[in-house]
């Protein structure tokens, strides 16, 4: 793809990521296999206090078109197929889930040096329509995301959004739920080499008057060792090791506590990932 701008959901995904990423409170397990001809096998299961979930998926490439499908313990059998760079720029995405026969969507992605585009569909009489763009270059770039539904003739989502990166800083302001809440944040990256980094985002409902803010850190104890930190206004403190104790396979630990109610027991949740 042509570097750029580029998607909407791009806007404070850093912040977001260093916020949010690999934090849980449940115990998740996946393996993923590969055949002689090249199916990527993946098998995930996840307990959620007593319920246990669980997903297969299988991954297909060939030349530039990826297939995807997965079935999970609902029976439902999601299917994606990516086809990257028909043209130049530009990726195709087809998605369905047997047996939801209102779930088929086609999506266009379009990545420019000045701009990027998602647009997408859905396979009904009455569709929703999403759209998504935004225009800038690697410095500053302005973007929008819109959802028309076609059977009652409302918009049901618009959102905008800014986004501004310096050499080590990334800085974006989003504005969501149609106008209703306000979204700023901020990531920086103290030092490269350790890849130590710092994060905040603060948010604020006009209709509630409610705001909420969180910050946190990560920062690499080694090459393949990883710690995480954040706190909210709420008084919840987090914090996870993510270890790559092969290359590819993933052990991470996390815990959550409230401080407001520090008798209650803290939140500890496990994910490991293998791959070969």
């Amino acid at each position: 793809m042509v570097k750029g701008p580029g998607l909407y959901l791009d806007i404070g995904k850093k912040a977001r990521d260093l916020l949010y990423k690999d934090y849980q409170s449940d115990h998740k397990f996946t393996v993923t296999t590969y055949t002689s001809t090249g199916v990527a096998i993946s098998s995930t299961g996840i307990r959620k206090g007593d319920l246990y979930l669980g997903d297969v998926s299988t991954q297909l490439k060939n030349k530039n078109i990826t297939t995807d499908v997965k079935v999970d313990t609902d029976s439902n059998l999601r299917t994606t197929i990516t086809i990257d760079e028909p043209a130049p720029g530009l990726k195709a995405i087809f998605s369905f889930i047997v047996p939801d026969q209102r779930s088929g969507k086609v999506e266009l992605q379009y990545q420019h040096e000045y701009a990027g585009i998602s647009t997408s569909i859905g396979l009904t009489a009455n569709p929703i329509v999403n759209f998504s763009g935004v225009v800038g270059n690697n410095l500053l770039s302005l973007g929008t995301d819109l959802s028309f539904d076609t059977a009652s003739g409302n918009f049901t989502k618009w959102n905008a959004g800014l986004n501004f990166t310096h050499t080590d800083l990334i800085a974006s302001l989003i504005l969501n739920d149609k106008a209703d809440t306000v979204t700023a944040s901020y990531y920086h990256t103290v030092s490269p080499l350790t890849n130590t980094a710092v994060g905040a985002e603060l948010s604020h409902s006009f209709s509630s008057n409610e705001n909420s803010l969180t910050i946190g850190t990560q920062h690499a104890l080694d090459p393949l060792t990883t710690v995480k930190g954040r706190v909210n206004n709420y008084g919840r403190a987090s914090a996870l090791i993510q270890h790559e104790w092969r290359p590819k396979s993933f052990f991470t630990i996390s815990g959550e506590v409230d401080t407001r109610a520090i008798e209650k027991s803290a939140k500890i949740g496990l994910a490991l990932a293998l791959k070969p």
